[in-house]
């Protein structure tokens, strides 16, 4: 059915959609490609509500068929690049009367100007995915950050982390303010660091090392490491040290009057969050 109703089941399939992608880590360029709209447009439709429909039955239809464009979308996977979609209207009629439309659709990106505010959006859903039960017994004591950038960074300035770092609040991981770009230059220039060695990463949180008062459990680590088919690289108060093409764990064991810490590096900010927490399960939730 086209008109009112009709628009109103496409807009909760793309909604539904957006929403089921953006769970599995696709970024908003890609989910616009592939439902041929903008990013702004997709970020907006992630602040409203779910679009309402006529019928219950046909919202569990609709929500369903998200669901397995979904799962079909995640199959294939988000670098594939997309060449055309089909769009089919089809009417039944009594007498045994169809009409049915086949048109096929080019997917165009209409906007390609916004990946700054892209990637600010992509850092605050990475942060409210944050685990605080695995988290909390693992903050920094200078506090735990996380910090993303675009491929064409080229300095601290160009990578956006939060203002006065995420701190733990009445058991809860809060933050003060948005992401914003120039927040953290120590954990950007360990980040922009990683990316001469690994382009591939663009995002990058820090959490303390297993350990005690004698010093950081260094076998703990590349055991984890190993486990998860990693590469740990080493560094210290003046940077990261040599290391191979790829980098998945930074670890800097400290210092006199310089702290422990253990850097997770991944290719998204929803990606270094999942890392982050596999590898704390990986030492075994570092309790």
């Amino acid at each position: 059915m086209l008109g009112e109703t009709g628009g109103a089941w496409l807009n909760r399939l793309h909604m539904q959609l957006a929403r089921e992608l953006r769970g599995q880590g696709w970024s908003q360029m890609n989910i616009a490609s592939i439902l041929g709209t903008t990013q702004s447009t997709i970020s907006r439709q992630y602040q409203k509500g779910i679009v309402d429909l006529p019928g219950s039955a046909d919202e569990l239809t609709v929500d369903g068929w998200a669901k397995e464009i979904a799962g079909g979308l995640l199959s294939v996977g988000q670098s594939e690049e997309l060449l055309r979609q089909r769009f089919i209207v089809e009417f039944q009629f009594t007498g045994n009367q169809v009409l049915r439309f086949d048109k096929t659709l080019t997917g165009l990106d209409l906007e390609v100007d916004q990946n700054e505010h892209a990637l600010i959006r992509r850092l605050e859903w990475a942060i409210g995915r944050l685990d605080a039960r695995l988290l909390l017994p693992v903050l920094p004591k200078v506090g735990m950050n996380i910090a993303a950038c675009l491929n064409t960074a080229t300095n601290p300035e160009d990578v956006a982390a939060v203002p006065g770092k995420i701190n733990a609040v009445e058991g809860e991981l809060r933050t003060h303010s948005k992401p914003q770009f120039g927040s953290s230059k120590h954990l950007a220039e360990m980040l922009l660091e990683a990316r001469k060695n690994d382009p591939s990463k663009s995002a990058i949180m820090n959490i303390r090392p297993p350990g005690d008062y004698e010093g950081t459990d260094i076998d703990a680590v590349q055991e984890a490491c190993n486990q998860l088919g990693w590469e740990l690289a080493d560094a210290d108060r003046s940077g990261l040290e040599d290391s191979s093409s790829t980098i998945d764990v930074i670890l800097d064991i400290g210092d006199f009057g310089w702290e422990p810490s253990l850097y997770i590096v991944g290719t998204s900010p929803l990606d270094v969050v999942d890392r982050c927490h596999r590898l704390i399960n990986a030492l075994g939730g570092m309790a």
